[in-house]
């Protein structure tokens, strides 16, 4: 995440921010520029260019700060969103601020990166959305399912999913962390398509027309097998080569988000991993020295290990290739 800073008096800011808290500058995200602005009282910006914009009017229902082209109108990133809770529903609706939080994060990490970010608004077949769902009445099943990530609102209350995490044996849970997994199911549904990329997907993942369900029974009965540690992230990754792809795209856009984060705060000097022409050298000279330093910066503070993972040989392989899809998108776009 960038390091933004107000356009009015320079203090930092997040990107969450909806007003400075220095000069009290009223501000908006802007997705084309990248860049948190000032908007004025009416909340509108005035891009370069003359375009006016202004701020999504989902501000004081989701804390959605980016700007939308119309007064009154929502954003991009709320248009992804097909589904939330209703309105008479106070749990949910508290529950929707942090997912809807999280969803811009991975929005703006995947514009960052390259990859198309297209919604079922604007192509109904291939695009994406989100259903948000509150499981207060009923049961959410996260998943995705033709371009449609559904993610349980529940997960985003700490207790929810520290007892799942530790029913699951899972050294990680997060609301991010659904919503990078799931996306990677998406775009390996958008990406890898056929030919020479999907036989190196086979070769790196395994055979993904083998029974989803049946893997999954298979997982939940016996577990991970024997020695999964020396090529795969995560035991969950075993399940199924779809789960080991959207485990594997999920840790690239870990590593890419938190290098530039750091490099953003000072505590790196790379500016971006796209300029490396190899994301295994990123992983090897960047990633790891960095990984250790923050679990150790993490254990002063009497906290878990900011990354409980390994990455074995095989992983590094499967992290190239996923890398190698932001440029295959752009050429794929440019043919089409």
């Amino acid at each position: 995440m960038k390091a933004f800073r107000c356009r009015s008096c320079d203090n930092p800011l997040y990107f969450e921010n909806s007003r400075c808290v220095s000069c009290g500058t009223r501000l908006g995200y802007s997705r084309d520029e990248r860049l948190i602005v000032p908007v004025d009282d009416a909340g509108r910006y005035t891009a370069a260019d003359g375009t006016p914009w202004w701020v999504c009017r989902n501000l004081t229902l989701s804390g959605c700060t980016w700007l939308a082209p119309v007064e009154g109108g929502q954003c991009f990133g709320c248009d992804l969103t097909r589904t939330r809770p209703n309105d008479d529903d106070a749990v949910g609706l508290r529950q929707f601020w942090a997912a809807e939080r999280a969803k811009r994060h991975l929005v703006a990490e995947l514009d960052v990166l390259g990859f198309p970010v297209v919604g079922k608004h604007q192509d109904p077949v291939d695009g994406l959305a989100f259903d948000l769902l509150s499981s207060v009445a009923e049961s959410v099943t996260i998943g995705h399912a033709d371009g449609v990530i559904t993610i349980d609102l529940a997960e985003s209350e700490a207790s929810h999913r520290e007892k799942l995490r530790e029913q699951l044996d899972e050294p990680y849970r997060t609301m991010l962390g659904h919503f990078r997994h799931e996306s990677g199911h998406y775009y390996e549904w958008q990406l890898v398509g056929t030919g020479e990329r999907r036989a190196r997907y086979r070769e790196l993942f395994g055979d993904e027309t083998r029974d989803y369900q049946a893997e999954i029974e298979r997982h939940y009965a016996e577990g991970p097998p024997a020695g999964w540690e020396a090529s795969y992230i995560s035991g969950y990754a075993t399940m199924h080569p779809f789960e080991d792809f959207a485990e594997t795209w999920a840790h690239y856009l870990h590593i890419c988000d938190t290098i530039e984060t750091a490099s953003e705060h000072g505590l790196t000097t790379v500016g971006t991993v796209t300029s490396f022409r190899h994301f295994r050298d990123v992983v090897v000279g960047i990633w790891v020295p960095l990984a250790i330093a923050l679990n150790m910066i993490n254990r002063s503070m009497g906290h878990d290990d900011l990354y409980p993972f390994v990455i074995p040989g095989p992983v590094l392989d499967k992290l190239e290739f996923v890398s190698t899809l932001a440029g295959a998108a752009r050429r794929d776009g440019a043919d089409a």
